[in-house]
């Protein structure tokens, strides 16, 4: 088997040129991270405007901004091979370890062929039933708030309702019980990754400052929970059909082993929270845009009952629900919760007629690609229809990747979306959520595309029994905002 930098030293395309990208100058290290700390978005999106490849300089130091789907295709598809995870991805390793997320080279492919099969169309279409049953436990609990008017956090809520199906689907294991100590955990994770990313001097994790002590002490409770359920399979040694039971039964194919305690930790701490964190943060946006598009919302309702009149949905139904879907895809290209990505170049390569330097720094980001307006109309606006088949046709592919895209695109994308889709028309038929006014909602862009504050709203609780005619002038329960 050729190694990854014999295939790299293969692949990589020939420089033929030496020609630098357009982009800002900046003169200190320090002006370009004040820049990027004071407004990351905008940061991006003003570099788009100096073309398709953007250079940052600072003295001699230069990383690279892709903003056209052109480059972004070479970069993780097309020449895929010649780069490799970024320092931000490595800075996850100290809580995931070698896991899918973070690991390279064969070791990744290896783990990738494990998984794949948990995230076959058919597996997937099996676990509809779990995820409708837990998003109706979710509605019951929300039974006092609707009667009370209270509001709720609709970002904590959504986390609590994956992480409950990521940890039932994947790993047959109910953590409801220890969720509240995962919150925190999952907090601590999010603060202290997100202070990493702004700050570029920061003292190792190995240094006993009380950031450090708490990180390490959210370490400890992701462990406790991982390593409960993976000691749990390991006494039982059932095979219950599970991405857990095929990491369990999988063997190295030269010799005979099976994972140990810790590359299993590693793999079920990744799809544990990476899994459930931006389906979360989808769903957040969901409800926000929802509350905020009334006549978004009156039409998916109006499909919801059409084509489900109040009966829960199934994965068989899902093709049928085509505007929900599309007002899926419409948040996920305005607020992609992964949004922003970054490679490392491996060896020399050449993107868009310009020269890019092994070791160089390559970022990407879903955000501002999706919001070009020479590839979107009106890109600012909320327009579900925007993804119908036809305005879809002739779209190039990279200029809507909010899972990423080419080898290591999302392995959970597909899972993701039927959990969105079951999610949104269970809940969606049995209540309307209502933005609290004068709350603010804001993409606080960190580790992931959060709602910044989160996303307090009040819940009406629907009467399911009514039919509506859904006419013009309709005052049903369905068509009133």
């Amino acid at each position: 088997m050729q190694s990854t930098a014999q295939v790299v030293e293969q692949k990589a395309a020939p420089s033929t040129t030496r020609k630098a990208p357009p982009g800002p100058r900046y003169y200190t290290p320090f002006g370009m991270l004040s820049a990027f700390r004071r407004d990351p978005l905008g940061f991006y999106m003003n570099a788009a405007k100096f073309g398709p490849v953007v250079r940052f300089q600072v003295g001699r130091w230069s990383s690279y901004f892709l903003a056209h789907p052109d480059p972004i295709k070479h970069v993780l598809q097309d020449n895929n091979q010649n780069y490799g995870r970024s320092i931000f991805v490595k800075m996850l390793k100290v809580a995931l370890g070698d896991g899918l997320l973070t690991s390279e080279g064969d070791f990744w492919r290896r783990q990738r062929r494990l998984a794949q099969p948990a995230f076959h169309r058919q597996r997937i279409a099996g676990f509809a039933p779990l995820m409708t049953d837990v998003a109706t436990s979710l509605l019951e609990r929300w039974h006092p708030f609707a009667e009370s008017g209270q509001p709720v956090e609709v970002m904590a809520e959504m986390s609590r309702l994956t992480t409950d199906i990521v940890s039932k689907a994947l790993f047959s294991a109910d953590i409801s019980i220890d969720f509240d100590e995962m919150q925190r955990a999952n907090q601590g994770f999010l603060e202290h990754f997100n202070y990493r990313f702004e700050h570029a001097f920061t003292l190792p994790e190995s240094i006993p400052t009380p950031r450090n002590r708490r990180f390490w002490k959210a370490v400890r409770i992701l462990d406790k929970t991982v390593y409960g359920i993976i000691d749990e399979r390991l006494r039982s040694r059932e095979d219950r059909g599970d991405l857990l039971s095929m990491l369990l039964l999988a063997r190295d194919e030269e010799t005979g082993e099976g994972m140990n305690r810790k590359q299993l930790r590693d793999e079920v701490a990744t799809f544990l929270g990476a899994g459930s964190e931006t389906t979360a943060v989808m769903l957040a946006w969901v409800w926000y845009v929802l509350s905020t598009h009334p006549e978004v919302d009156r039409k998916l309702r109006a499909e919801l009952q059409n084509i489900l009149g109040g009966r829960a949905p199934t994965a068989e139904a899902l093709p049928q629900l085509k505007y929900t879907r599309m007002v899926i895809e419409e948040t996920l290209r305005l607020y992609p919760p992964a949004w922003a990505n970054s490679r490392t170049a491996l060896g020399d390569d050449e993107i868009g007629g310009y020269h890019i330097p092994a070791n160089s720094l390559v970022a990407m980001s879903p955000y501002v690609t999706q919001r070009d307006p020479a590839l979107w109309e009106n890109p600012a606006g909320f327009a579900p229809e925007r993804f119908t088949t036809e305005r879809s046709a002739g779209r190039p592919r990279y200029a809507y990747f909010p899972f990423g895209g080419g080898p290591r695109q999302c392995i959970g994308t597909e899972f993701a979306l039927m959990e969105a889709q079951l999610v949104i028309a269970t809940i969606a038929q049995q209540y309307r959520l209502h933005l609290v006014p004068g709350h603010p909602v804001e993409p606080s862009p960190l580790f992931t595309l959060r709602p910044r504050h989160g996303v307090l709203m009040t819940l009406t609780k629907l009467d399911v029994t009514r039919d509506p005619a859904h006419a013009d002038g309709c005052e049903c329960v369905i068509c009133v905002i």
